[in-house]
């Protein structure tokens, strides 16, 4: 069974900051004052403010069928100097607020070739108050360009993860991407914390936008650490991470986008309900 690696911390961000690519700067120095007032160490890399462009489009049932069983089926695709690069991501992603539930199940594929397992725990604010936060575990299993077709039948994925049979919905069940919605993401990967005791973790701000609208989605802020087991944490620098991702919420609320995740956000834009689990 697998462990967690990661801790993900996670602030959804209102898109009305992000207008021009001056936002990316003013919130980061928002940031690195919180942190500074907490003795937190705080790095800004010197290309910090390179924008990062990629596309990421959701596919799934009509019917969410994937997404209600907290699956998530994602293809991202990297750009450069405008033009796409020839390999793209493609994660599935088991995502449950039960980190047994999460562990046990067997994400990994039915599929030779290069692949790696992520299992997260993702730090989130609570969906009605700044200042607090909750955990989803996200077990994750990333491809390079496997040769998967994406928008035929659900047994074209399921013969690939064999764990998505179990979803109640028959085999030649059509998948398409959701909502017809394709994301455009821009990131900046600003820079790193610091929290004592060997804890570190890289941060990045982002905003999402509809590529066919040009409109505005979410933004987000996030930084993530890795390491081997998570009980072997230093308690006084997970407590300082903790401290300051609740204080990034208190201290900058005209910023933060109260809600769910992105991806709960894109799927909401096809006004059904898609699952309250996230």
């Amino acid at each position: 069974m697998d462990h967690v690696h990661y801790r993900e911390y996670k602030i959804l961000l209102k898109p009305e900051h992000f207008v021009r690519p001056e936002g990316f700067e003013h919130y980061w120095k928002l940031i690195h004052h919180i942190g500074k007032k907490l003795d937190v160490g705080v790095v800004t890399h010197p290309d910090g403010f390179n924008h990062k462009i990629r596309e990421v489009l959701f596919y799934d049932t009509t019917n969410y069928d994937l997404y209600k069983n907290a699956f998530i089926l994602r293809k991202r695709t990297f750009y450069k100097d405008g033009w796409p690069e020839t390999d793209h991501e493609l994660t599935v992603k088991f995502r449950h607020p039960s980190e047994t539930i999460a562990a046990e199940t067997d994400i990994h594929p039915h599929l030779e070739g290069e692949h790696k397992i992520k299992f997260k725990e993702e730090l989130l604010p609570v969906k009605t108050e700044l200042g607090l936060m909750r955990s989803l575990y996200s077990h994750n299993c990333e491809l390079v360009s496997p040769n998967i077709v994406l928008d035929q039948g659900l047994e074209d994925i399921t013969r690939v993860f064999p764990v998505m049979k179990k979803i109640d919905v028959t085999p030649k069940t059509r998948i398409e991407l959701v909502n017809r919605v394709a994301v455009e993401e821009v990131q900046v990967d600003v820079g790193e914390f610091h929290f004592g005791h060997g804890l570190a973790a890289k941060a990045t701000i982002s905003i999402w936008r509809n590529r066919a609208t040009e409109t505005s989605l979410v933004g987000e802020f996030a930084f993530q650490a890795k390491f081997h087991r998570k009980e072997e944490l230093h308690h006084a620098a997970k407590k300082l991470s903790e401290k300051f991702y609740c204080a990034v919420q208190a201290e900058a609320p005209e910023w933060v986008h109260l809600g769910a995740t992105k991806t709960a956000m894109v799927y909401g834009l096809g006004g059904k309900p898609a699952g309250q689990h996230e």
